[in-house]
């Protein structure tokens, strides 16, 4: 196929979990014969932070503004067999109604915050969707499963909603000797809904244990959070040294964004990258974790930080590296980003099928109501 995806941002890492996301899809897919075309916006932010100016998997291309895009990629969208608009794309929703109308191929909306888009919805609020939108893309790709997919077809009336969770890359991702240097860790930008339970998961944890040793790595962190004495604190890791981060650890923190734990069924990309590197997560609980990993087995849940003290100080070194592997070579048998390339070309197959058997365009004009 040939593809064009609107996304934040496949060039820079910085303060997004979407680069690491794309780069990993993209790369596969063009691994099975697919030319993609990646448009990102060029903006400031991203502009002195990029770890990956030139993916070589991919043509990648910057523009400045609406116009920009419009004026120069038309003929490469119209002419596409798919193009994918994802969330948080800057003017999303001017950017959804050009590519609809304009695009012959199949249109589809990469949701890869699913939870904060929908709780986004319901307030009014249409940064970078608008519900009209959603029946008009042919195929709703979601980082959330479960009702949710349900939900996008029944009330806002998708065509096809069909999850595309996050995923890892295995060849940058696996145990390998590092000194251990922290008992436990946790790598994520700050947000205002995870800090409560960091604090009541981990740090006070480390409060608690003094002779613990914990690390919190990501940026946009205030210069007013009081870290424990015994917790080193790390304003930015680029990717590159993820897996070395992971594996100079005893066990790794997970925490979930509120909406993500409302909705259910949103595994984040850092529980796909600890448990490569052979790593044991600890994490809070939400449903549908049990369909991703075996809980107690593969994956630890605390709901306290004495929770987070009984696996630190009880678990022994044998059962630990168990439950590591174990966690491991479920993610190597089924969320690697090759796995998902594959799902998102069998969703675009099943989209032709029915097209084909019922004689739809999937081009089609659009009408917003503003």
């Amino acid at each position: 196929m040939n593809i064009v995806i609107l996304g934040l941002s496949i060039t820079s890492s910085w303060g997004n979990g979407h680069a690491t996301t794309f780069r990993g899809l993209v790369r596969e897919l063009n691994k099975q014969g697919h030319t993609v075309l990646f448009l990102e916006r060029d903006v400031p932010w991203y502009a002195g932070n990029r770890d990956l100016p030139n993916p070589k998997y991919c043509q990648t291309e910057l523009y400045a503004s609406l116009t920009d895009l419009q004026q120069r990629f038309s003929e490469q969208v119209r002419e596409a067999d798919l193009v994918i608009v994802g969330s948080y794309v800057p003017e999303g929703v001017q950017v959804g109604k050009w590519v609809i109308k304009t695009a012959q191929g199949i249109k589809a909306f990469y949701d890869i915050d699913t939870p904060v888009t929908l709780a986004k919805l319901e307030r009014g609020d249409y940064e970078y969707l608008h519900p009209d939108l959603i029946s008009k893309y042919d195929l709703y790709l979601s980082f959330t499963g479960g009702p949710t997919l349900d939900l996008l077809e029944r009330q806002y009336g998708s065509p096809m909603a069909r999850p595309l969770y996050c995923a890892v890359d295995p060849t940058l991702y696996y145990p390998e000797f590092q000194e251990t240097l922290w008992d436990l860790g946790y790598l994520g930008t700050y947000s205002e809904d995870r800090q409560p339970p960091l604090e009541k998961l981990m740090l006070d944890a480390a409060r608690r244990w003094p002779d613990g040793r914990f690390v919190v790595a990501g940026p946009q962190y205030s210069e007013d959070i009081q870290w424990p004495a015994n917790t080193h604190y790390i304003s930015h890791l680029p990717p590159s040294e993820h897996r070395k981060f992971y594996n100079s650890q005893r066990f790794t923190q997970n925490i979930t964004r509120a909406d993500m734990i409302k909705a259910g069924y949103s595994p984040s990309v850092r529980l796909f990258e600890a448990a490569a590197c052979g790593t044991p997560i600890i994490s809070d609980y939400w449903d549908g974790l049990d369909s991703i990993f075996k809980i107690g087995s593969e994956i630890l849940v605390a709901s306290s930080a004495a929770d987070t003290l009984q696996y630190l100080r009880e678990i022994c070194k044998s059962e630990r590296k168990l439950i590591g592997e174990r966690a491991r070579k479920k993610v190597l048998s089924g969320h690697t980003a090759a796995h998902r390339a594959q799902e998102l070309v069998s969703y675009v197959e099943e989209l032709m099928t029915l097209d084909a058997a019922t004689g739809a365009d999937s081009a089609g004009d659009v009408v917003l109501q503003e």
